[in-house]
C-alpha cells in the first residue's frame, strides 16, 4: 500500500503515465460562473493550478491521471497530490494536513455533500472509496465562505456526478493489481451516457476489492513479537467498495443528480512501537455509505438578470466496531466499542447577477449529527446540530486591456450557530456562535500569462462530539469546557507559464487562537483542550517542465509552525507537522514504448508525543525513491480492449524507515504491478 505522497507526478500540469490524449483538444465544459480561472494556452495532461475569485490556490485532478492502484481509497489519491500531508494515527485513521493544520479543519465534500460534519468532526479517508470520483479539486486556503460550518482551511471536493463536465462518452474500464507481499485487487467502471426528447444523461456505476496480509516492515523497523513474514503484525485488510451515480440536464439547464457509494472493510491497526501499553485495536467491521440527491435550475433569466438555485441532501450513514486486545497475539479481547452514525445534510446554494458586473451568492447548510456508542454493552447517545448562512459578491473590476486583466474581487461574511442535544448523559455546550468573514482578489497579468491573487479569511469550528465527549475505550478523558477555535489566515500568490511548464508559488500565514490539542495527563489518560495559539508561516513552490519527451517537475513546502500554550507546557511542540516538505519526479521514455519514471518523496524532521512520558520526541525525516516503467499497448481501433497499459513500480525503493507520528513507521519497500484496459 502506497504510504507517501507520490509525486508520480506532481505538479502543475503534471505527464500522466498514460496520456489518453492531447488535452487541449478537449472540450471545457466549465460553468459559466465558475470562480476557477484558468490561463489561456497552458497544456493540461493531468493536474492543473487554478486560483479562485476568492484568492486561494488550488489544485484540479483527474483519476485517471493518478498513479494509484485499483479499488483506490481517498487517502491513496490525496497522498498523491501535492502540499498535503497525510499520515495514520494510532485509530487506523487517515488524516489530513494542510498549511501546519489538523485534519479537523479541512473540508471534504462529496457532490458538494460536507462529510467533514460528523461525530468526530473529520473523515477518515482511508475508507473513502475514490473511483466512484470523476474529479477532484483541492482548494489549500478558503477559497469561499458558502462551503458551510467548521471550514477553517483546506477543501477537498470530490464529484461523482456533481460536476458539468462529466464524461459524455461510453466508457469501460478494467483493472487488476498484485503485490510483492501477496496483496492483491480488482476494480471496474462502466459511464453511459444517453439522450431523450428533452435533455441528455448519464449513468456511471463501478465496484471494486482489494485484499492485503499486511504492510511491509523497513528496514530497522521489528515487531516486539516476530511474524516470521516481514509485516508489520495486524495490518490485514479487505475491503469491498462500489458507486452508482446518475446525472440528468435538460435542453433549458436544469439538472438533476444522484449519487451513492459504499465501502465496507475488516481490517487490522498496527500498535505503536515502543510503548508499554500500545493501542491493540481491530475493526472487524468498517462500513459507510453516503448518498447525495442534488438537483438545480441552472441559470435563468429572472427579470431582474440571471439567478441560479442549487439544492442537495447527503445522508451519511457509518458503523465500526472496535475490539480491544489484551496481548499483542490478539486472541483475548479486553473491551468493545461499537459506533453507529447517521448524518443528515440539506444545502441550498443560490446567485444572482447584480447588474452587469457583480454577483451575489448564498448558501444555507444545516446538518443534524448523530452517533450512537456502546461501550462493553452501555449506550451512549449523541447529537450535534450545526447551522451556516452565508452570503458572499464577486466584483469584475476590470476585464480586458491594461496592465491589470480580469480583476475580480470577492467578499464574504458567514453566520454559524451550533447546539448539541444529546450528550451521552454528559454536560452539554449549549448553544454557540461563531462568525467569519473572507477577501479575495484575483487578476491576469503579463498580457494573461500568469495570475495573481491574495486572500484573507477568518472563520471558527466548533468542538466535535468525539472531541468533547468520547473515552474512546478509557484512553481519554471528557472536556466539555472546549471552546470553539478560530483561524486567520492570508495567503497570495502567482501562477504562470514558463517555458514548456508551469510554475506556481504561494506564500501563506495561519494563525489558529483556541486551538484545540490533545495532552497527556498524570494517569497516562489523554485530554484535549483549547491552547492559547498556533501559527503557521510558510511557502509553497511547485513547478513542471518538459524538453520533449523529457518532463520533470516538484513541489516544495517550507513552513514555520509555532505552538504558544503556557498552560501545558510539558509539551510545546506541535505533533505530526513536518515543516519541510517536497517531491520530484522525471519521466522519459525508455524504447519499445516503455516510459520509465523516477520519484523522490522528502518528509522533514516532525515532533510527537512519547506514548510513555508524553514528552516532546524529535522524528528524524528522510526521503523515499520510486520507480515504475510502464507501457500503454494499443489493440484495435475502439471498444474494450483500445488500451491496455501495463505498469511495473516499486514503491520506498530504499526500504526507508519514516514515521508518522511516534511508534507508527510508514511501510517498507512493495513492488506492485498493475494492468489496466479502457
Amino acid at each position: 500500500m502506497r504510504s507517501s505522497a507520490g509525486i508520480g507526478g506532481w505538479p502543475l500540469a503534471l505527464l500522466a503515465l498514460v496520456v489518453p490524449g492531447d488535452v487541449d483538444a478537449q472540450q471545457d465544459t466549465t460553468r459559466a460562473d465558475t470562480t476557477v480561472f484558468r490561463i489561456e494556452g497552458i497544456r493540461i495532461q493531468a493536474e492543473r493550478p487554478v486560483t479562485t475569485v476568492g484568492g486561494a490556490s488550488a489544485v484540479e485532478v483527474t483519476l485517471d491521471s493518478l498513479r494509484v492502484p485499483p479499488a483506490a481509497t481517498t487517502e491513496e489519491v490525496l497522498r498523491a497530490i501535492p502540499m498535503v500531508h497525510v499520515r495514520t494515527n494510532s485509530r487506523g485513521q487517515a488524516e489530513i494536513s494542510v498549511r501546519g493544520s489538523e485534519s479537523r479543519q479541512v473540508a471534504v465534500l462529496f457532490d458538494g455533500v460536507p462529510l467533514t460534519l460528523g461525530w468526530d468532526a473529520r473523515t477518515d479517508v482511508s475508507v473513502l472509496p475514490a473511483d466512484a470520483a470523476n474529479e477532484v479539486t483541492f482548494v489549500r486556503g478558503l477559497s469561499s465562505i458558502l462551503h458551510g460550518p467548521n471550514v477553517l482551511g483546506g477543501v477537498v471536493e470530490m464529484n461523482v456526478v456533481g460536476s458539468s463536465r462529466l464524461p459524455w462518452q461510453p466508457a469501460r474500464s478494467f483493472s487488476a493489481m498484485v503485490d510483492g507481499v501477496g496483496g492483491y485487487g480488482t476494480a471496474a467502471s462502466l459511464t453511459a451516457p444517453f439522450e431523450t426528447t428533452s435533455g441528455r444523461g448519464v449513468v456511471r456505476v463501478g465496484a471494486g476489492f482489494r485484499d492485503s496480509p499486511g504492510s511491509p516492515l523497513a528496514d530497522g523497523v521489528a515487531e516486539p513479537v516476530p511474524t516470521g513474514d516481514d509485516l508489520r503484525l495486524n495490518t490485514d485488510l479487505q475491503n469491498l467498495d462500489g458507486f452508482i451515480g446518475f446525472r440528468y440536464v435538460s435542453d433549458g439547464g436544469a439538472w438533476g443528480g444522484l449519487s451513492v457509494v459504499s465501502h465496507k472493510a475488516e481490517r487490522g491497526i498496527a500498535a505503536e512501537l515502543g510503548s508499554s501499553e500500545p493501542r491493540l485495536w481491530r475493526y472487524p467491521h468498517v462500513s459507510r455509505t453516503i448518498m447525495a440527491v442534488t438537483g438545480g435550475t441552472g441559470h435563468q433569466s429572472t427579470g431582474l438578470g440571471v439567478g441560479d438555485l442549487e439544492a442537495s441532501v447527503g445522508i451519511d450513514v457509518g458503523r465500526t466496531e472496535v475490539r480491544s486486545y489484551a496481548t499483542r497475539a490478539y486472541d483475548q479481547v479486553e473491551g468493545t466499542e461499537d459506533g453507529d452514525d447517521r448524518t443528515l445534510t440539506l444545502r441550498l446554494l443560490g446567485d444572482h447577477t447584480l447588474g452587469g458586473s457583480a454577483e451575489l451568492r448564498s448558501s444555507l447548510t444545516f446538518a443534524d449529527i448523530n452517533h450512537d456508542e456502546t461501550v462493553d454493552g452501555v449506550l451512549a447517545e449523541y447529537e450535534q446540530r450545526l447551522l451556516s448562512l452565508g452570503a458572499e459578491t464577486v466584483v469584475r473590476l476590470t476585464e480586458r486591456g491594461g496592465a491589470l486583466e480580469n480583476v475580480r474581487l470577492s467578499l464574504g461574511g458567514a453566520y454559524d450557530r451550533g447546539t448539541t442535544p444529546k450528550t451521552g448523559g454528559l454536560e452539554s455546550l449549549g448553544t454557540v456562535e461563531d462568525w467569519g468573514a473572507r477577501v479575495g482578489l484575483s487578476a491576469l497579468v503579463a498580457d494573461g500569462s500568469a495570475l495573481i491573487h491574495a486572500g484573507v479569511s477568518r472563520r471558527g469550528r466548533f468542538p466535535a462530539l468525539r472531541e468533547t465527549y468520547s473515552e474512546s475505550l478509557s484512553r481519554f478523558v471528557p472536556n466539555p469546557d472546549l471552546t470553539p477555535e478560530h483561524l486567520l489566515a492570508f495567503e497570495t500568490g502567482v501562477t504562470t507559464r514558463v517555458g514548456n511548464g508551469d510554475l506556481q508559488v504561494v506564500g501563506f500565514h495561519h494563525q489558529l487562537t483556541d486551538a484545540i490539542r490533545r495532552i497527556t495527563l498524570p494517569d497516562r489518560r489523554r485530554m484535549r483542550v483549547n491552547s492559547e495559539e498556533l501559527t503557521s508561516t510558510g511557502l509553497e513552490i511547485l513547478v513542471s517542465q518538459t524538453f520533449g519527451g523529457l518532463a520533470v517537475g516538484g513541489d516544495l513546502t517550507l513552513q514555520k509552525v509555532e505552538l504558544r500554550d503556557p498552560a501545558t507546557s510539558a509539551t510545546a511542540e506541535p505533533e505530526n507537522v513536518p515543516e519541510r516538505a517536497g517531491s520530484a519526479y522525471v519521466r522519459f521514455p525508455v524504447g519499445g514504448g516503455f516510459a520509465a519514471t523516477a520519484e523522490a518523496e522528502y518528509t522533514g524532521p516532525q515532533f510527537c508525543q512519547d506514548l510513555d512520558t508524553a514528552a516532546d520526541v524529535r522524528l528524524d525525516g528522510g526521503t523515499w525513491l520510486n520507480a515504475i516503467l510502464s507501457k500503454v499497448w494499443r489493440v484495435g481501433r475502439g471498444g474494450v480492449g483500445r488500451n491496455i497499459e501495463t505498469r511495473a513500480s516499486v514503491d520506498n525503493l530504499t526500504d526507508t524507515a519514516l514515521y508518522d507520528q511516534c511508534g507508527l513507521p510508514r511501510p517498507g519497500r512493495l513492488f506492485r504491478f498493475q494492468i489496466r484496459i479502457s
